[in-house]
């Protein structure tokens, strides 16, 4: 027989048997569809070899009037802005107390631990950060030792708490620090992961238990951060916390205060599920926010300030000030903006918020009901249109709202731990026209995989990869997307960065591999034997000498059978730029009625892209 083509379909898919999508990709990790090509993603490094604590949960860039590109970064611990490498802490400072008389007491002889007391509550839990002033050294601890930045390690009363210092008591249990000195507490943290209960917001983020009891459990929900830029200021809250405002004028290493703080503020939102800034018209907008008369949060309540102040919240006859309550649904969920209007998602509909001008400044119009939301990082606005994951389903508003056909429906939402989903987040790779979503699977309590939607090619396809946020550089702000891992991966990774995972601050190769579903040999009557495939595999980009890829030829006889028959070859090729000298053909034995082929790298240096492959078939025995 001649030399038989084998063209695939881009895009994986997932959604019937491995036969019934013969002419297409059944799985991959770590590959992209271009122009209707396969090729592996690129790889990520280290923006700078400092580190945050803390599991992030929002970055956001924005630029100053000087020049200065800053990253915000809020962890469930911190709020960090990075800026050039360095993670500037900005936490803001929830109170300053005054300690008591010799306030600290050191622990045993040998030990650095001290318990601090306070001469009014100080409403601290264990893992905050509290940092001591004017205290004087005390039993072998030095005031460089005291007057420092302390994790609390435990909270034994309201008004005692204790730390432990990098030094060492002489003698122990004694009594020290001087009078009238201070400790300024910054927020409170929060939680890494929400905690099920029967309590306020305890049940599953979106669906119709979540926030419908009111117990007593407290804390429950996963911290999550919200940020826009003011100008060049910033402004962010904390999911269902007070709004905090950073003055770029005071510089990236001042910490930031509470908006309501600030001169000439004036009912200021204390709870606010998210806060956003209308550019066109310049209100600050807090959803999900307590009235002007009471400090009760109303989770269906939109305010917005007065139109360019951050601070003026009271409506009156000379402002923009004011509010408007959505209908449908018992809480918002997110909003995002596009350039015509806001987008807002409760937890059954989707709304438009649009600009009018005075008298009502703002108006509402329902877009559809019976619309969920993943959870309220799941939007993406890429050319003023939007997309988001729902509990279901992908959708897209263009003008109207539509759900995205998807290849992979099943093998996403039927793997996936609904009860992290606030967890879930989305972003943009705009260079690469794609839409990325990161989810926990069903086995884990944090984010192990992403989704793709290549909204050119129309293709669906995932993969494996930790990444707790992400920010594109679709702004123009930064060089290349940026993203960030767990806790113990306190690093921001600059994406499509060179080929290799330098995550340990060293090249460690991407497993990267694409597999075809079953096709027939030949009419699928008869066993064929396939004994040569040119691979037409190009290495342009690779960073080494001798690039290369495996393939992988599987067979069997019939649909239910596993592969009687897996023998691989692999096709080498050295690229010398510009001239490139190919492998030309690599010599294989497979034999049954069925095929599929895998290519795959698991090398450094490695950038391959596959073309049109052809296999040497011929007809080898009984029907």
């Amino acid at each position: 027989m001649p030399l038989s083509k084998l063209g695939f379909k881009p895009g994986i898919n997932r959604e019937g048997t491995n036969y019934s999508n013969e002419g297409g990709w059944f799985d991959g990790d770590k590959i992209r569809f271009r122009s209707g090509f396969v090729e592996r993603i690129g790889g990520w490094t280290r923006s700078s070899n400092n580190t945050y604590i803390g599991t992030p949960r929002k970055i956001f860039d924005f630029v100053t009037l000087a020049s200065e590109n800053l990253l915000f970064i809020g962890t469930e611990q911190k709020v960090y802005l990075e800026d050039s490498g360095t993670f500037n802490d900005i936490t803001p400072i929830r109170s300053t107390v005054t300690l008591g008389n010799n306030p600290i007491t050191t622990g045993s002889a040998g030990s650095g631990v001290i318990t601090a007391t306070t001469q009014a509550a100080h409403g601290a839990i264990t893992g905050d950060f509290v940092t001591f002033t004017g205290l004087t050294a005390t039993d072998g601890l030095t005031t460089g030792q005291l007057n420092i930045e302390h994790i609390i390690t435990a909270v034994p009363s309201t008004t005692t708490f204790t730390v432990t210092t990098a030094g060492a008591a002489t003698s122990g249990s004694t009594a020290g620090g001087g009078n009238n000195k201070s400790a300024a507490f910054q927020l409170n943290v929060g939680l890494t992961s929400s905690v099920l209960g029967n309590g306020w917001n305890a049940g599953t983020w979106g669906r119709f238990t979540w926030g419908s009891a009111s117990g007593s459990l407290s804390g429950a929900t996963l911290r999550l951060w919200f940020a826009d830029n003011f100008g060049e200021d910033l402004i962010f809250n904390a999911n269902d916390g007070a709004i905090f405002y950073w003055d770029a004028t005071n510089g990236a290493t001042t910490r930031a205060v509470l908006a309501s703080s600030l001169t000439g503020a004036s009912d200021v939102p204390v709870a606010v599920r998210k806060v956003l800034v209308s550019e066109v018209d310049r209100h600050v907008i807090a959803f999900g926010s307590n009235p002007i008369d009471s400090a009760v949060q109303d989770p269906m309540l939109i305010r917005f300030s007065s139109q360019e102040s951050a601070t003026d919240w009271t409506p009156t006859a000379t402002n923009t000030a004011g509010d408007i309550r959505l209908a449908k649904g018992s809480e918002i969920i997110t909003a995002t903006p596009t350039s015509r209007q806001i987008l807002v998602w409760t937890d059954q509909a989707l709304y438009s918020m649009q600009f009018l001008g005075p008298p009502f400044t703002f108006g509402v119009s329902l877009l559809g009901d019976n619309i969920r939301i993943a959870g309220p990082n799941t939007v993406v606005g890429v050319n003023d249109i939007v997309y988001w994951m729902g509990q279901e389903n992908f959708y897209v508003y263009d003008g109207r709202i539509q759900v995205i056909p998807c290849t992979v429906r099943d093998y996403v939402f039927n793997d996936m731990n609904n009860q992290q989903s606030f967890k879930f987040h989305g972003g943009s790779i705009s260079s690469q026209t794609e839409i990325w979503w990161f989810y926990c699977s069903a086995s884990s309590s944090e984010i192990d995989r992403y989704v793709v939607y290549n909204y050119t090619e129309k293709a669906w396809y995932y993969g494996t990869l930790v990444r707790t946020t992400w920010n594109d550089r679709a702004t123009g702000l930064r060089s290349f997307p940026q993203a960030t891992g767990i806790s113990t991966d306190n690093y921001v990774y600059n994406h499509e960065d060179g080929l290799d995972d330098f995550s340990t601050g060293s090249a460690v190769a991407i497993n990267a591999f694409i597999e075809s579903s079953d096709f027939d040999i030949g009419d699928g009557q008869q066993y064929m034997l396939i004994n040569r495939i040119l691979p037409d595999l190009t290495f342009n980009g690779s960073t080494v000498s001798n690039p290369s890829a495996s393939f992988t030829i599987q067979s069997r006889d019939f649909t239910g059978d596993g592969f009687s028959e897996s023998p691989s070859g692999s096709a080498t090729r050295t690229a010398t730029n510009p001239v490139e000298q190919y492998t030309d053909q690599v010599f294989v034995r497979a034999r049954g009625r069925q095929l599929s082929i895998k290519v795959e790298n698991t090398a450094v240096g490695v950038k391959w892209r596959l073309g049109s492959p052809r296999i040497d078939v011929r007809p080898d025995g009984r029907r």
